[in-house]
């Protein structure tokens, strides 16, 4: 009993220390970091970036009455980027004023009224960009329609006012909401109900016209009825017209990133899934001082925000990212922000995901309402506008590691690189860009035949086909004669089987109506891919094939299949695979059953000729182009590089397409049709065929149910008994 007390009091002790002394949570509970497989699927990785503190409008010392007569805090601010000293400069739009800070985050000062160029009092209006240069404050006076520029210090400079060119349309309304600045003075504005594109202008307003204007994206219920408009109702119908950017920035190299949440989610939808690399429809651009698109999307997938996003309309949060801001870290890297997952994706400059992070939530680092990303050299800052404050966030040893991997590639340092991405490995193994890193690095050094085993693993085609080509160039120089041999014995070989085939099929005609060899009936097979008129007739008439000829042919077309599903080289069939001969005969013979039930039984109500033997048998000899296009194309897939997989694709296809002439000629020689009665009878037959198919699935799921019905009756006399 003392014993149980004495348990009792530690424990009641503990709680009121507990209570006494409020732990504080882990910033790493506030969300998780992650980035994405070539399936697409959420890999879980180690944190690159912690959250460490919040800085609210008190800590800035914004209501500090001994610096402001009339303090007030942030309110609905709209956007805040960085110098290159530290400073923090936030557009604290609801209070008509741009926030200064230092780099510890207290104010330096705030400008809000100044005296214009005709030394008239003015104020800002509405604030909603700012942006900084080595000279000036670019301030975005959304409210005022205009741009208005400061020094460093705050004073005022100059007023940029509404460009001028009768490229607006005449109802046009010019609001600035975001702007950047190149090392060469062009203004590259953002207007909210501008959709012609970003305005470029001189530093004193001189317009210079429009880059990037996005394309527009009209469904196919659209483009149809716009051909049978008449030029009045076009004049009419509604105006069809382009995006508009939501914000911009520009990186050391002049190359300018620009965001977008006004494309259609379908659109969107279609471009990541489609692994689109043009970027039309993305919702982050990046373009040359010309207006053109120039990222590059070479990671699994394009740079987008969310890929394993839910579709459901019973889900809290569903569709694509909806992007709103853009900002630029070290070494080429690149972050955005998802306004609906509060969330920041991280990319490298070749368009790889190295990290994502973020999530909604009161803990430190849960974050209301992302507004605006900016880098603090390698800090990470997150304006919050429903909360008015800033999250700061410091980059871990993993994010270090990481950005020292780029530095070293862009260095061109690789054996530094390689040791880098393998430190990555050892915290993170689901990183697969970690192994393309290594890939890259060790192709770039030469080491071409290790570089495969690493694309290999994270399934990167593009890079395991560069490598492969130098090994393949190589090896061709060293054995040009060995090769050359093998061309040669390749080409005579086919040359003399189908010289072979034509004297056993011409030593078979001179024999007439007498008995063919089993040897006959099946070379038989190449004079019908040739001469399909006369083939199926002479099988027809001349029995100059069988159903063990055909049944030959089937069995080599199914081990094709398997060979094929098996031994196809890595970039025709990156992921492996497992299968059985079994699965691939099925593959063949449930289709090829198929087709020969359902033609045979709706040809002889329509007066076909062709009994169920000559069906099957014409099918049977309709497969050997598969054979014979696809077991060459499948070894050779062993070989082939990235450029040339197109061919063993067409190669596949053209046996595909060969094979269904054969069979389509082979059912109106077989039945005696002409063209129209065999087109009928063929989409007859396919008609048939879903039927068939439905009939055995409604029959197998009744005596499925019967032998389920029958067990439970069983069943239930054996517990009565």
């Amino acid at each position: 009993m003392k014993k149980l007390t004495a348990i009792f009091c530690v424990v009641f002790v503990a709680l009121l220390l507990l209570t006494a002394f409020p732990l504080r949570a882990s910033a790493g509970s506030a969300y998780q970091t992650y980035t994405y497989s070539i399936d697409g699927y959420a890999l879980y990785s180690p944190d690159a970036y912690t959250a460490v503190t919040t800085v609210d409008s008190e800590y800035m010392g914004l209501l500090d009455k001994s610096l402001f007569a009339n303090p007030v805090a942030i309110d609905n601010p709209g956007d805040m980027v960085t110098d290159d000293d530290g400073n923090v400069y936030i557009a604290d739009t609801g209070n008509n004023r741009i926030v200064v800070l230092d780099r510890y985050y207290k104010v330096r000062f705030v400008i809000t009224e100044f005296r214009n160029d005709q030394g008239v009092a003015d104020a800002l209006t509405a604030p909603q960009g700012v942006f900084v240069t080595d000279e000036n404050i670019w301030v975005c006076d959304s409210g005022a329609n205009r741009i208005v520029a400061f020094d460093r210090d705050g004073n005022f400079d100059r007023l940029v006012e509404e460009p001028e060119s009768e490229l607006f349309e005449s109802d046009s309304v010019y609001k600035p909401v975001a702007m950047a600045v190149d090392q060469y003075g062009r203004l590259y504005v953002v207007s909210s109900t501008t959709y012609q594109g970003i305005i470029v202008m001189t530093n004193d307003g001189e317009f210079n016209g429009f880059i990037g204007t996005q394309a527009v994206a009209l469904s196919a219920w659209e483009i149809l009825w716009r051909r049978f408009q008449t030029d009045a109702q076009k004049e009419y119908a509604d105006e069809v017209v382009a995006t508009e950017f939501n914000n911009i920035t520009i990186n050391k190299d002049g190359f300018i990133y620009v965001t977008t949440s006004s494309i259609k989610d379908s659109s969107v939808e279609s471009a990541i899934k489609g692994k689109d690399k043009k970027g039309t429809y993305m919702p982050v651009k990046m373009l040359n001082a010309n207006g053109d698109e120039i990222m590059r999307r070479n990671g699994f997938w394009a740079p987008a925000g969310e890929i394993d996003y839910a579709t459901e309309s019973t889900a809290e949060i569903r569709g694509v990212s909806t992007i709103i801001d853009v900002a630029v870290g070290e070494e080429g890297t690149w972050s955005i922000i998802d306004e609906k997952r509060n969330r920041v994706y991280t990319y490298d400059f070749d368009g790889n995901l190295l990290y994502a992070f973020g999530d909604s939530g009161t803990m430190l680092g849960g974050l209301a309402s992302v507004e605006a990303i900016t880098y603090q050299g390698d800090t990470m800052l997150i304006l919050d506008k429903t909360n008015d404050n800033i999250t700061v966030f410091n980059r871990t040893e993993y994010g270090d590691i990481l950005i020292q991997a780029l530095a070293a590639e862009n260095t061109q340092d690789y054996d530094l690189a390689i040791n880098l991405w393998t430190e990555v490995l050892k915290r993170n193994n689901n990183f697969d860009a970690a192994y393309v890193g290594i890939g890259d690095a060790m192709y770039r050094n030469g080491q071409y035949q290790e570089s495969l085993a690493y694309y290999e693993a994270a399934y990167e085609t593009t890079g395991w086909s560069k490598s492969y080509k130098e090994i393949r160039t190589e090896w061709m120089s060293t054995y040009f004669l060995l090769f050359v041999v093998i061309i040669v014995a390749v080409i005579v070989g086919v040359v003399l089987l189908f010289k072979t085939m034509g004297k056993i099929n011409k030593k078979a005609t001179h024999n007439g109506r007498a008995r063919k060899t089993y040897g006959q009936e099946v070379a038989y097979a190449f004079h019908v891919i040739a001469h399909p008129f006369d083939g199926f007739w002479d099988l027809k008439h001349e029995h100059r094939g069988s159903v063990r000829g055909a049944l030959t042919i089937i069995a080599v077309t199914v081990l094709v299949f398997f060979y094929q599903a098996i031994g196809s080289g890595y970039l025709v069939n990156p992921y492996g695979g497992y299968t059985t001969i079994f699965t691939q005969l099925l593959a063949v013979l449930v289709p090829l059953f198929l087709f020969v039930v359902a033609n045979w039984c709706l040809t002889t109500l329509f007066d076909g000729e062709g009994s169920f033997k000559d069906v099957f048998i014409a099918a049977g000899y309709s497969l050997t182009p598969i054979p014979l296009l696809v077991l060459p194309a499948t070894i050779y897939s062993n070989f082939a590089i990235s450029t040339e997989v197109d061919i063993i694709s067409f190669v596949g296809t053209l046996a595909f397409i060969w094979m269904g002439i054969l069979l389509f000629f082979g059912t109106q020689v077989t039945h005696d049709y002409g063209i129209g009665g065999n087109v009928l009878a063929i989409l007859g037959t396919a008609v048939g065929m879903i039927f068939i198919m439905f009939f055995a699935i409604l029959f197998s799921t009744l005596v499925a149910k019967l032998v389920s019905l029958v067990t439970n009756i069983v069943v239930e006399l054996q517990y009565r008994m």
